[in-house]
C-alpha cells in the first residue's frame, strides 16, 4: 500500500474514531449507560449497539468503496467496548463489527474480532482501579514516566497503563501477521516502510484512547455537576437546619410562659406543636405546594394567637387560587411570619395584624408574595443583599429574614428577589418575594439539589 495513502487513511481514522465519539456523547441515554458503575445485560446490550452499529456501517462502506480505509475501525471499536463493558459487551461488539467483513468473504475477521474483544474485557477485568481505565492516554511518554516512578518504589509491578499499551500493539502485531500470511481473510492496513509501519501502531493506540478521553471529558463534568448538587444540598440542610430549631425554640418559650398561669391554655399549645412537629418530622420534601406551606402557618399561628390573644394578633389571606400549587421551599414563609409577630407586632401594646397575599405576575411568569404587619416597621433594605443580615429600626438583626434571604440565593440565584420596605401606609413592614413559577410535575421527594441545578442552570448563558 502507498505510504501516502496509509498515512492519510490513518489521519482520517483518528478523525472517525473522535466524531463517533463525540457524536454518541450527545445522547442522554448513551451516557447514563456508559457511566453506570453496573449495568445489566440489556444495558450492555443498548451501549454496544449505540457504538457498534455506526462502526458497522462503517465496515460496510469500507468494503463497498475501493480504497476508502479509513472508515473501518472495527479492531479499535472491538478493543474499546471490550474495555467499556466486559467480555460479553466485548463478544457481541466484534461479533457485530466483524458481520460485514465476513459477508465479503474475510473469513477470519469472524473469529479474531471475537477474541479482540473478549481480550479487551479481560483488561478492563485486570485493571485494580477502573479510574486506570479512564486515565489510559495516547501520549504513552507520560505513562512511561509514570510507571519508572512507580518501578523505583514497587520493582515487580507492571502498570496497567503499560500493560493495556502492549496488549493493543500485541493484537495489531498478531493482526498484520496473520493479515500478511492469510491475503484477503483480514482486513489490515500495512506497510513495510518502518517510519509508518510506527505510525499504524500508534493511530491504532491512538483511536482507542482518543474516545476514552472524549467520554472521560463528560464524565468529569457530570462529577462536577454532582459535587455541585450534593454542595447545594448541604448548604440547603443547613440553612434548614438553623430554621428548625429556631422555630422550635421561640415556641417552646410561648408554652414555658403559660405553664404557671395558664395550665389549660399551656396543654392545648403543647397539643399544637405536637402536631407541628410530627409534621415537621414527616416532611421530606425540600418544595412544598404553596398550599401546605400556608396550612402550616395557620397551624404555627394558632400558638401565637393564644399567646397574644384573638384580639391582638390577626391574620388575613388574600391568596389567588392560581398560587395554591406553585412550589416553593418548604419552610419559607414561616420565619417571614414570626419576624412579623417578634419584632413588628409584639413591641405594640394594641397588637396588630398580618396581611398574607399572593398572586401570579404574567408578565415576568413569577409568583409574587406579599406579607405585610402593621407593626413598628424596618428601614428599606433590599434583602437580596445577604452579604448582612437585614436589621430593625431598633438595629437588631434578624436572623429568619436574613435566613430566607441567603436560602433564596442558594435555591435560585438571580432569578428570585425578595425586598423589604415600610408598609404601604408608612407603618409597618412589607415584605415582597419574587420567584420563578414552578408547577408539580411529579414526585416532590425527588431530589431538591437536583431541581436547584435545574433551576440554576437555566439562567447560566
Amino acid at each position: 500500500m502507498d505510504s501516502k495513502l496509509v498515512l492519510i487513511t490513518c489521519v482520517i481514522k483518528l478523525g472517525v474514531c473522535a466524531a463517533t465519539a463525540s457524536a454518541v456523547m450527545r445522547s442522554r441515554i448513551f451516557k447514563n449507560l456508559l457511566f453506570k458503575a453496573h449495568r445489566t445485560l440489556n444495558q450492555e446490550l443498548h451501549m454496544v449497539a449505540f457504538m457498534a452499529v455506526p462502526l458497522t456501517l462503517g465496515v460496510w462502506v469500507r468494503t463497498s468503496v475501493r480504497n476508502f480505509f479509513a472508515a473501518d475501525v472495527a479492531f479499535e471499536a472491538a478493543i474499546l467496548l471490550g474495555l467499556i463493558g466486559g467480555r460479553y459487551a466485548g463478544l457481541l461488539a466484534g461479533m457485530m463489527l466483524a458481520f460485514p467483513a465476513f459477508l465479503h468473504g474475510e473469513f477470519l475477521s469472524l473469529p479474531f474480532y471475537l477474541a479482540v474483544g473478549f481480550v479487551g474485557g479481560v483488561c478492563r477485568d485486570a485493571a485494580a482501579d477502573r479510574e486506570a481505565i479512564w486515565s489510559f492516554s495516547p501520549f504513552m511518554d507520560l505513562s512511561v514516566y509514570r510507571w519508572l516512578k512507580r518501578a523505583i518504589k514497587r520493582p515487580f509491578r507492571l502498570d496497567w497503563q503499560i500493560s493495556f499499551f502492549i496488549v493493543i500493539c500485541g493484537l495489531q502485531l498478531i493482526r498484520m501477521e496473520i493479515s500478511r500470511t492469510n491475503p484477503g481473510m483480514l482486513f489490515n492496513v500495512d506497510s513495510r516502510e518502518p517510519l509508518v509501519l510506527l505510525a499504524i501502531f500508534a493511530t491504532v493506540v491512538a483511536c482507542v484512547a482518543v474516545p476514552l478521553k472524549v467520554w472521560n471529558v463528560t464524565r468529569v463534568e457530570l462529577k462536577l455537576e454532582e459535587q455541585e448538587r450534593l454542595l447545594l444540598q448541604a448548604r440547603l440542610d443547613a440553612l434548614q437546619s438553623q430554621i428548625n430549631p429556631h422555630f422550635l425554640f421561640n415556641t417552646l418559650n410561648s408554652v414555658s410562659s403559660l405553664v404557671r398561669l395558664k395550665p389549660e391554655t399551656a396543654r392545648e399549645l403543647i397539643l399544637k406543636l405536637s402536631n407541628i412537629l410530627r409534621a415537621l418530622l414527616n416532611r421530606h420534601d425540600a418544595f412544598v405546594p404553596l398550599s401546605d406551606e400556608i396550612a402550616f402557618i395557620d397551624d404555627y399561628l394558632d400558638i401565637e394567637v393564644v399567646r397574644f390573644g384573638a384580639d391582638k394578633l390577626r391574620f388575613l389571606k388574600q391568596l389567588d387560587p392560581e398560587t395554591l400549587d406553585v412550589i416553593i421551599p418548604a419552610m419559607l414563609l414561616q420565619p417571614l411570619v414570626e419576624n412579623s409577630i417578634k419584632h413588628g407586632i409584639a413591641p405594640r401594646l394594641e397588637g396588630g395584624t398580618i396581611w398574607l397575599r399572593s398572586r401570579i405576575d404574567g408578565n415576568l411568569d413569577k409568583l409574587i408574595i406579599e406579607l405585610e404587619d402593621n407593626g413598628v416597621g424596618i428601614s428599606a433594605i433590599d434583602a437580596s443583599d445577604v452579604h448582612g443580615p437585614p436589621r430593625a429600626a431598633d438595629g437588631r438583626v434578624k436572623i429568619g429574614m436574613h435566613n430566607v434571604a441567603e436560602r433564596l440565593l442558594v435555591l435560585y440565584g438571580e432569578q428570585a428577589v425578595m425586598q423589604v420596605n415600610p408598609g404601604e401606609n408608612g407603618t409597618g413592614t412589607l415584605i415582597r418575594l419574587e420567584l420563578p413559577t414552578l408547577r408539580p410535575t411529579g414526585n416532590l421527594k425527588d431530589s431538591a439539589a437536583a431541581m436547584v441545578y435545574e433551576i440554576r442552570s437555566a439562567s447560566r448563558p
